[in-house]
């Protein structure tokens, strides 16, 4: 609290007469990052249908949001176990909510087009690859959001659509003898 009292100019006592405490503060940062991103990714998801621009949509919502906001990136990453007392349950909710949507673009994507592989590990995969540019992201060299989550949706999509064979009973006897 001390180091936000000097980076914002003001008082110490100014900032505990806003927020109670460093968790107070926290939880209210990871509310509205979470709240936001989840709000405006259910409003662009609305009207598409199609599964590979739903999980494009989705990537491209996720970076929009935290190459404008890379400080809050960094803040949830490394503060995410800190919430205690109610807070984090909240947290947890909407954060389950965000987890479960990805999920369900990604077992849509299995379904529609026939293909056979995990989708728990594929979201886990998105999400570590999405999560962690705060830590590399340079405007200059890897251009904006939209042509980083063109890039990144390639890689992911192509990773799983081109290199996973539709299911078929010929596939699992390969696998069998394999």
């Amino acid at each position: 609290m001390r180091d936000l009292s000097r980076a914002t100019g003001m008082s110490l006592a100014g900032l505990y007469h806003y927020f109670e405490s460093k968790e107070r503060l926290l939880y209210l940062i990871q509310k509205h990052t979470f709240s936001t991103i989840l709000e405006k990714l259910k409003g662009r998801l609305e009207d598409v249908t199609h599964p590979e621009q739903r999980i494009r949509i989705f990537i491209l919502n996720h970076l929009e949001y935290f190459v404008s906001n890379q400080q809050g990136l960094k803040v949830l990453a490394h503060e995410d176990e800190a919430l205690k007392n109610g807070f984090s349950s909240e947290i947890a909710g909407i954060k389950r909510e965000y987890y479960r949507i990805c999920l369900g673009l990604m077992d849509d994507l299995r379904r529609t087009r026939g293909l056979d592989f995990n989708t728990r590990t594929a979201v886990m995969s998105l999400f570590g690859m999405i999560n962690w540019i705060y830590t590399w992201y340079n405007p200059r060299v890897d251009g904006h959001a939209d042509a980083l989550a063109e890039r990144m949706g390639n890689i992911v999509l192509d990773g799983i659509v081109r290199s996973i064979k539709p299911r078929s009973s010929n596939a699992k006897k390969l696998t069998r003898t394999q």
